[in-house]
């Protein structure tokens, strides 16, 4: 009995060690963690991002453009990447997969950072926005490439 109990709680601990473990996202907590990229305090639930490499640890950024930066700062971690997320700006707090997502670039749209990039998860939504707010319609690429020129609207 005393072995049965022994190797119970055995299972128990190597299934609690392989759970801490994952390579998933984990939620943004709004207003308590800082960016990894330029330190500022994540505190807008629209335009949230999330790195998590590949051995599950998340890094967290107050907007897209610094997940950018980071991204181009340190290609390792992108190149390592287990997910690049942002938030989806028409449902707060869900991220969603930054290289399918859609960015509209519009100054109606100011991002934390200023670079005015605003994602959003489907190219419908992404084109009627933008038809409203003016700007102009980018794929995860063409977000990068405007980051590292500093391309923002007029």
């Amino acid at each position: 009995m005393r072995r049965l109990i022994q190797n119970v709680l055995l299972v128990a601990m190597v299934l609690t060690l392989l759970a801490a473990c994952q390579v998933e996202p984990k939620p943004i907590a709004y207003g308590e963690v800082n960016c990894a990229h330029c330190q500022m305090t994540v505190s807008d639930n629209r335009y949230g991002a999330e790195l998590v490499n590949d051995k599950g640890k998340p890094f967290y950024f107050d907007s897209a453009e610094c997940l950018a930066a980071y991204l181009q700062e340190n290609t390792e971690q992108a190149e390592k990447a287990a997910y690049i997320l942002v938030t989806d700006f028409t449902r707060p707090n869900e991220l969603i997969d930054a290289r399918s997502a859609n960015f509209i670039q519009s100054q109606e749209l100011p991002s934390p950072m200023g670079m005015y990039l605003t994602a959003v998860s489907d190219k419908a939504t992404a084109t009627k926005m933008q038809q409203e707010v003016g700007g102009r319609l980018l794929n995860w690429e063409q977000a990068m490439t405007a980051v590292k020129n500093n391309e923002k609207p007029e």
